[in-house]
């Protein structure tokens, strides 16, 4: 394995800092047939990947892993057409699910606190890499909401984390209260990967969470609720 605290993202540019990750959730949209939540979800990912997020989460739990797979296929293929390239310029992440990730060429795996461990991941994915089967700068990445678990995320080789809810937010309620700056403070002090800031990002508190050490936020809302995502993601580079 790759010494711990090392990550593709220490030997590949980022390109444009920060890190904007959109986090997928189909089922805020309005009520429809599950194909048609599907549909409205990648034309948002169509959308946001020409507006320049960096790194698309895929995070449909309600999905099992074949409509997974064909979720994971058509967002890949949708980030393409505005990158122009072989390569989209956007990164397609895949919530939970390593075999999907790896199956489908994506950019990396988002792993929970009660998902596969990191390091168990790590090796797999380091597996694939020797063999040739999946490009060296494939992520595994981590959600975490304490300190300790951050830490020891960092340690087993995570390349990234989330970490939050650093401000309230409906989506991350079953987390308990907000961590507050302060706390992403501490952490980013703490590790050396990159920590996004999540839970309840605007445009008003992001430079904010930039301005205490994290290189990026994700967010639902958003970016998924904008009429205009290329004024969001202009306005937080700025």
């Amino acid at each position: 394995m790759s010494p711990p605290n090392s990550s593709p993202l220490d030997s590949q540019p980022l390109g444009r800092k920060p890190i904007l990750c959109y986090v997928t959730d189909s089922r805020s949209f309005a009520a429809a047939p599950q194909k048609d939540l599907l549909d409205a979800l990648l034309e948002k990912i169509e959308l946001l990947a020409a507006a320049g997020v960096d790194w698309i989460q895929l995070r449909e739990k309600d999905l099992s892993g074949k409509p997974c797979a064909s979720l994971t296929r058509k967002a890949l293929l949708r980030v393409l057409r505005p990158a122009g390239q072989a390569k989209g310029a956007t990164r397609i992440l895949v919530n939970d699910r390593l075999d999907v990730a790896i199956a489908e060429q994506a950019g990396g795996v988002h792993l929970g606190e009660n998902s596969l461990p990191v390091q168990e991941a790590k090796r797999v994915v380091e597996a694939c890499s020797a063999a040739k089967s999946l490009p060296c700068d494939f992520l595994a990445g981590v959600s975490c909401h304490s300190l300790e678990a951050a830490r020891s995320a960092a340690t087993a080789g995570a390349d990234y984390i989330f970490f939050g809810p650093v401000f309230a937010t409906p989506s991350k309620a079953a987390y308990g209260a907000p961590q507050g700056l302060d706390r992403l403070a501490e952490l980013c002090s703490s590790v050396t990967i990159p920590v996004l800031a999540i839970g309840g990002i605007t445009l008003e508190n992001a430079p904010a969470c930039f301005s205490v050490g994290a290189s990026g936020i994700a967010a639902i809302r958003l970016f998924q609720d904008s009429a205009d995502p290329a004024s969001i993601v202009r306005a937080i580079r700025r």
